[in-house]
């Protein structure tokens, strides 16, 4: 996955997995402003993501938008595991992937999530919410 703000920011060896700034991947600016069109405030919480389920997919016609918009959906999804489930932290991996790391060491990648929500609604954002905050 390629999210050119994140840069090339591989330790010096190219392998080591780093933390990132959880304020630069909850911006999310597309999706905060397709679902304020819509009337739902995207507040970082677990309802959040069952409104963001709710919306009517418009943007499905234009693949620019829906590439952009799946990664909103998953940088958002993981926005809200990190402040809502004890230990959840962003994690930036070798190849540059932003992974939600739980406290017990699984890994979830929330962009191909995002990716799979944007693209035909399955599985739902909150379903997933409720899959990782479960474990």
């Amino acid at each position: 996955m390629n999210i050119p703000f994140l840069g090339n920011r591989h330790g010096k060896t190219g392998d080591v997995p780093h933390t990132a700034d959880p304020d630069l991947l909850a911006e999310c600016e597309l999706l905060r402003a397709q679902a304020a069109e819509e009337g739902v405030a995207l507040d970082d919480t677990p309802a959040s993501l069952e409104a963001l389920d709710q919306l009517l997919p418009r943007w499905r016609d234009d693949e620019e938008t829906l590439t952009w918009l799946g990664t909103d959906a998953g940088l958002y999804l993981g926005t809200v595991l990190i402040r809502t489930v004890p230990g959840a932290e962003w994690e930036i991996r070798a190849d540059g992937e932003p992974v939600v790391r739980l406290a017990s060491g699984r890994e979830f990648e929330v962009v191909e999530s995002g990716h799979d929500w944007a693209a035909s609604g399955v599985p739902e954002l909150s379903q997933l919410y409720a899959e990782v905050a479960e474990a």
